[in-house]
């Protein structure tokens, strides 16, 4: 079976500047990967690369062994993401933010909407509107948004951003109860080294564009601290 992502020499220039340089890593099921770097790292930049917003200048980017861009729709079919921010309707409720992305989706998408709702904590407030959610909510209902057609891999660019300490723990465990007991690959970017530690299994550290270091987050923890 393929990875759920495999990432092979990713390059992307703007003018001058290259954003990002040689990128290569695979993300397996069940298993969250975390690409830490600091703002300006090319964090963004690469994920609007796996989910096709923006066209590498060289590289190759698989999921579920389809080639991106010769086979996108087969590829974005096994993907749900969140890039930059939740793409949400104040004015609606929960529920009815849900109803209009499932309705872009094939059968079966709707019927999710329960499930989904209890797995990210707001079945209780999903007939509320959207405005009156805490940032929190907000991100939680972003990710049942993404699951709703039912991924293998799911993208989240910087999931804890902005969140109280609450709310990055809601998080960090939806993250793991997906790839633990859902067995979905999830891909995180972010530029909180305490957050990929307690998210993530293994991390690609990047800066400049450029990778640093890739590996186990215990080893590279572990390594940083030798070199101390």
């Amino acid at each position: 079976m393929p990875p759920a992502i495999e990432v092979t020499d990713l390059r992307k220039s703007y003018g001058d500047v290259e954003a990002v340089r040689g990128l290569s890593f695979a993300v397996e099921r069940g298993e969250v990967f975390g690409l830490l770097g600091p703002n300006g790292a090319g964090k963004t930049t690469t994920i609007r690369m796996l989910v096709g917003l923006a066209r590498p200048d060289r590289g190759r980017v698989e999921i579920g062994g389809f080639d991106l861009h010769r086979d996108f729709a087969k590829a974005m079919s096994r993907v749900g993401c969140i890039v930059e921010s939740t793409d949400l309707y104040p004015y609606l409720t929960g529920r009815e933010n849900l109803l209009h992305f499932a309705r872009m989706l094939p059968d079966g998408a709707e019927s999710r909407i329960p499930e989904l709702a209890g797995l990210v904590s707001l079945g209780e407030r999903l007939d509320d509107r959207v405005s009156t959610y805490s940032l929190g909510m907000r991100q939680r209902l972003g990710v049942a948004q993404a699951l709703l057609g039912a991924p293998d891999l799911l993208i989240l660019d910087e999931p804890a951003n902005g969140l109280d300490p609450a709310g990055i723990r809601e998080i960090r465990h939806l993250v793991r109860h997906l790839a633990s007991d859902r067995k979905i690959a999830v891909f995180v970017s972010s530029h909180l080294l305490s957050e990929v530690e307690q998210m993530c299994d293994r991390v690609a550290i990047i800066h400049r564009g450029r990778t640093l270091a890739t590996g186990p987050v215990r080893e590279l923890l572990e390594s940083r601290g030798a070199e101390r």
